[in-house]
């Protein structure tokens, strides 16, 4: 899908403050608010939009303890790839989960209450994981960066 100025400003703008009403939208990016609709439900139908949510601090729900986990397979279990992405799926604690090429296999996002609770979904849940060789946590100290915004460069042609 081609995205436009219009598109761009569009999704810039959805990302930075996705409450705004179409009425506001609209006058930002300059045409109709029926336009502007038809374009924001063009991005959706697309997947360029996938979805609109609130974001959370996790400290203020309970969440103390963010950690990164770091997973390597064992090398004799590779078919059961699918089978472990689907597990990793289902557990409520994991927030992010990236399977990677390079030192490890993947990378999960952790949440949990205390440093307690995650030794129990360390124990209870991720080491009853077949075909985990390695776990390897470590917990953030200080969010420095969290990047919720792709900024889309409004001279630059994108052709998806």
């Amino acid at each position: 899908m081609a995205l436009d100025r219009i598109d761009k400003k569009i999704l810039n703008t959805l990302q930075e403050n996705g409450k705004i009403t179409n009425s506001k939208l609209s006058k930002i990016v300059g045409i109709s608010a029926p336009a502007t609709l038809e374009r924001v439900k063009r991005l959706e139908h697309a997947g360029v939009i996938t979805h609109f949510t609130a974001v959370v601090n996790p400290e203020k729900i309970g969440l103390s303890i963010i950690a990164m986990v770091n997973i390597s397979l064992n090398l004799s279990n590779l078919s059961s790839v699918a089978s472990i992405k689907e597990k990793f799926m289902v557990l409520d604690e994991v927030i992010e989960c990236y399977q990677i090429a390079g030192a490890n296999d993947f990378i999960l996002k952790v949440a949990a209450r205390d440093i307690k609770t995650y030794g129990e979904f360390m124990n209870k849940k991720l080491t009853q994981i077949e075909g985990i060789q390695i776990i390897k946590s470590s917990f953030v100290i200080d969010n420095v960066k969290e990047k919720k915004m792709f900024l889309l460069d409004l001279e630059e042609e994108y052709r998806g």
